[in-house]
């Protein structure tokens, strides 16, 4: 029989016992239906037999057949197993249903069987910790150590303690790191300081010092730095050992400079820095930033120093400033560390009040930008520090003018005129914002990228032009302008500037991101796409930079026509998450086994952060909208979508977007090309989330028969943890509540569909409540159904025998009277059809057509004819008429406009408007058959999404009229 199962999977005898603990991939060797063929023919013999039965589970969870699945996962659960290739077989099937808890029951009921096995010990403390049950599992690595003996198992016990204590939800920027920082710790203050006096004592009291590992030392220097054991800390750190782990540990090393500042001797690791950097030639930026805290506390800096104080400052200032200059006449141009310290030093002297030379502060970045200005990191480290003001501007602005002559034979050279063209264009003032002198300095970055590029024209096809930036900075110049005269024609010069900087750096993704933002507000999306798929988003990629491109994506989606680009990317982009599910917990798995300690915190923090990424929620409900053009609005869709909804309602989301990647070169003073570039100028972030989750998850609840009990009895996986910051209050209230903040990221047409929504809601809320039948029978109808599929009922469900009375209809109570709907409702598709007539050349079409779907989920109970008969809400039924004939009006007419504009779009006059609009280009010899084509995939672009939404509205009418 043996056999017969490992060839279900065509492994090898020695192989099975193996395979499951190295990658689960290994289960896919051969088809899933081969695998519950031959699965099948083995419980025909043996029903009972576990591994079958795990297996038979994963291979029909992998069919995606869960209602099977689910019945064999039961069976194997209640025999409670103890084999270890049930138990890892069953932890894949667990996984895959997201029932982690399951995870850890099964690993705790087999460890109760046999107390003496130390492997499945571990593999229980491990399933405490994936679902974050740090108090268990620091309960299980206790009597794992008194068991077994095993010194590794105290830290263990020590690091669920510190995890316990940290029980919170960080606070995030986007650089940070997880400590005790950056944690809001939901621990009561007493708990915290008593688990760690209890990890203090454990290390301690270990039989092998903690020195011995460097991740151990480090749980060490935690635990003190919490405590406040700082002499403790001082002992151990300024040990031979402690010196030489921290030397070679930059984690201990982090930890030690915590503890130093938190005892605030700042003094003494200044002077111990400072040795460092000159004996050792160590000329690591934390060394130096030790030196200038040790010269100016941070805390001298933000408040007024007493006289004494002040003066003792000075002479420490004047010390530091002594070394930071003699070092950096050492150095030279092979060491930027301490010419950037002096600009440091000086900008913190300054706000303290204790810079005495006025002059200092541009001298000293002068002297930075003539040694390091031909290095591409100049500009970013000069922006802190160039915020100059009246003479000290006028100056600055003079010196840099006289960098911005184009070289004609030095690479090095080039790069210096770049940063001083990005200084200068930095700290321009406002007066000197203005269309015309925008396109004069858009012309000149033009016109010196062209001649830049002779200096890069022997590169392979691989490299990076030199000059690129000043294709940027031209770019972004056009941009500028956009936004002052909201003229599109500079997009198109933009456009154009970018497209022939990609043919001459086709790695350039810079220019990428910012194509598929001008796209987008060009709204020519196949054009975005074709970059950003370029780009080759890979891994956690997604999480971050998927923005780019599928923000505010349904209104671009041609799915209504069967085109599913959009749902495709979305669904792609949504894979890290699932990865991060199965993996995650794998890392920290590893880590513990490894005794990585330090790591282990990271990887808790990276798992929560993509849990409850923001970006991956923003990417359901993109994707549900756009499903719902695509497929005919039913009651599957409405209960299946409805758990999710409520499931991200719930999460307190991290913005891990990264906006900072897309080169920002425009004035200080003005927004940056970010904000300027983000589609109809709204962010889409929490706001926008909170406000479509709450429109949806409404309209859906009250569409669906689920309510909370229905929901608890059929729901597969674990509920995720509730920790929005309102998740406490009643879901009706919270759904009817809008802040201040959702509403500002909504544009006119959005917050009009929210009121629309809202207005439909509160007036079916009573009708939908009535006519909604009891949880029993909503379950036995499930029940009906699951039997029908797996031939076994649901567990703790009856099935009511045949002719009994179904209890839809509430006998006992008089329907709610009718009355008519709010005149808002019938008047928004009027309104909706005259803000379609005003911007009938740039329409926005999106806005009309998921209120007519809103419509279809809010009136799908009403379909139903027996139901209303026997509700008694006939005339409600009535008032639909009306409104359903004015949105389906407007969108025939909205669809038949839209496939005459894309006639019109797809002209050459159309190009030939593109053309013209790009004389100031093409005057600086970029070619015109080039900018025309540039101009023919626009208007391309644009004649494909017009007449595609045009053409799936239209299906998307005859698809649910249908229905009605």
């Amino acid at each position: 029989m043996d056999r017969q199962i490992r060839a279900i999977y065509g492994l090898a005898p020695y192989e099975l016992s193996c395979v499951f603990n190295t990658d689960s991939e290994a289960l896919d060797t051969n088809s899933n239906k081969s695998a519950i063929a031959a699965c099948q023919k083995i419980l025909k013999k043996q029903p009972k037999h576990q591994l079958t039965n795990a297996l038979l589970a994963l291979a029909l969870v992998r069919s995606q057949k869960v209602e099977e699945a689910l019945t064999h996962c039961d069976d194997v659960l209640a025999a409670k197993p103890t084999d270890d290739a049930v138990l890892t077989a069953m932890m894949h099937v667990l996984r895959s249903l997201a029932r982690q808890k399951d995870i850890v029951t099964m690993f705790e009921e087999a460890s109760k069987q046999l107390p003496a096995s130390e492997d499945l010990a571990v593999q229980t403390f491990l399933a405490n910790i994936r679902v974050q049950n740090f108090k268990a599992a620091q309960q299980i690595a206790g009597r794992m150590h008194k068991q077994f003996q095993e010194d590794k198992y105290i830290y263990w016990h020590v690091l669920s303690a510190i995890l316990q204590a940290r029980a919170c939800r960080p606070r995030f920027t986007r650089q940070s790191h997880i400590s005790h920082q950056a944690n809001e710790s939901s621990t009561a203050p007493q708990m915290r300081t008593l688990l760690y006096k209890l990890a203090h004592r454990l290390v301690t009291s270990s039989p092998t010092p903690p020195y011995v590992n460097a991740d151990r030392f480090h749980l060490h220097l935690i635990i003190l730095r919490e405590l406040g054991l700082f002499d403790e800390a001082r002992t151990l750190l300024e040990s031979e050992v402690g010196r030489g782990i921290c030397a070679a540990s930059l984690a201990c090393n982090e930890v030690r400079r915590d503890i130093w500042r938190a005892n605030g001797m700042y003094q003494e690791e200044g002077a111990k820095a400072e040795k460092r950097i000159t004996e050792a030639k160590d000329r690591n930026w934390l060394e130096f930033l030790s030196v200038i805290d040790a010269a100016l506390p941070p805390a001298a800096v933000k408040s007024e120093p007493a006289a004494a104080e002040t003066a003792d400052s000075s002479a420490r200032v004047a010390k530091a400033q002594e070394l930071f200059t003699k070092l950096a006449e050492q150095d030279g141009s092979k060491d930027r560390s301490a010419a950037l310290a002096l600009l440091e030093l000086e900008k913190r002297a300054r706000l303290a009040g204790l810079s005495t030379d006025a002059q200092r502060m541009v001298d000293v970045t002068k002297r930075y930008f003539e040694v390091f200005g031909d290095k591409a990191c100049c500009f970013e480290d000069l922006k802190p520090y160039v915020l100059f003001e009246d003479d000290d501007s006028t100056q600055w602005t003079a010196f840099l003018q006289g960098f911005t002559t184009l070289p004609t034979e030095e690479t090095r050279t080039l790069r210096k005129v770049i940063n001083a063209h990005k200084l200068l264009r930095y700290t321009l003032p406002a007066n000197e914002l203005t269309a015309d002198t925008e396109l004069t300095r858009a012309e000149e970055y033009t016109k010196q990228y062209l001649r830049g590029l002779l200096l890069g024209a022997n590169l392979p096809s691989t490299e990076l032009q030199p000059a690129d930036d000043l294709a940027l900075l031209a770019a972004s110049a056009f941009v500028n302008i956009w936004q002052l005269t909201h003229d599109e024609k500079y997009l198109y010069n933009a456009a154009v500037v970018l497209e022939f900087g990609l043919t001459k750096s086709k790695q350039a993704f810079q220019m990428r991101l910012l194509l598929v933002r001008i796209y987008r507000i060009l709204g020519a999306p196949s054009a975005a796409l074709e970059h950003y798929r370029v780009l080759q988003i890979k891994q956690v990629q997604h999480d971050t930079l998927s923005h780019f491109l599928l923000s505010r994506s349904s209104a671009f989606s041609l799915a209504g026509g069967g085109d599913l680009t959009y749902h495709t990317e979305c669904f792609e982009a949504s894979q890290i998450y699932l990865s991060n599910l199965q993996d995650t917990g794998e890392y920290i798995a590893r880590a513990f086994t490894g005794e990585k300690y330090s790591q282990i915190p990271e990887f808790i923090l990276f798992e929560d952060r993509l849990e409850n990424s923001l970006q991956r929620d923003l990417l359901k409900m993109e994707d549900l909208r756009i499903r719902l053009t695509h497929e005919p609005v039913s009651s599957d869709i409405i209960d299946m979508e409805l758990v999710e909804l409520k499931f991200s309602l719930d999460r307190l989301h991290y913005d891990n977007r990264d906006f900072d990647i897309l080169a920002n070169y425009q004035p200080r003073i003005s927004t940056s090309i970010n904000d300027q570039t983000l589609l109809f100028g709204k962010p889409e972030g929490r706001g926008w989330l909170s406000a479509f989750l709450k429109i949806y998850t409404r309209a859906f609840q009250q569409g669906s028969d689920l309510d909370d009990t229905v929901e608890e009895k059929l729901l597969i996986g674990d509920r995720p943890k509730q920790t929005a910051p309102d998740a406490n209050i009643p879901l009706k209230d919270r759904l009817k509540t809008f802040s201040e903040t959702d509403l500002a990221e909504l544009t006119a047409d959005e917050q009009s569909f929210l009121q629309f929504c809202a207005s439909l809601a509160n007036w079916l809320e009573v009708y939908h409540d009535y006519a909604r039948p009891p949880p029993a029978v909503v379950l036995a109808e499930a029940a009906k159904l699951t039997q029908s599929k797996t031939g076994q009922p649901l567990k703790g469900i009856e099935i009511p025998p045949k002719g009994a009375a179904n209890g839809s209809a509430k006998k006992d109570e008089e329907p709610p009277a009718v009355v008519a709907p709010p005149p808002s409702i019938a008047q928004h598709f009027e309104a909706l059809k005259k803000r379609f007539d005003a911007v009938r050349d740039a329409p926005s079409p999106s806005a009309a057509l998921h209120a007519y779907l809103i419509l279809l989920v809010e009136s799908l109970r009403f379909k139903n004819q027996s139901a209303v008969k026997a509700n008694k809400l006939g005339s409600l039924v009535q008032h639909f008429k009306p409104i359903r004939n004015a949105a389906q009006g407007l969108l025939r007419e909205i669809s038949a406009s839209l496939v005459k504009l894309s006639d019109v779009e797809g002209t050459a006059e159309r190009r030939k408007v593109f053309v013209d609009a790009c004389s100031p280009v093409t005057a600086l010899s970029i070619d015109h058959d080039f900018v025309l084509n540039v101009g023919k995939k626009v208007t391309e672009s644009r004649k494909k999404v017009l007449e595609g939404y045009g053409k799936a509205i239209a299906r998307v009418l005859t698809i649910n009229t249908k229905q009605q």
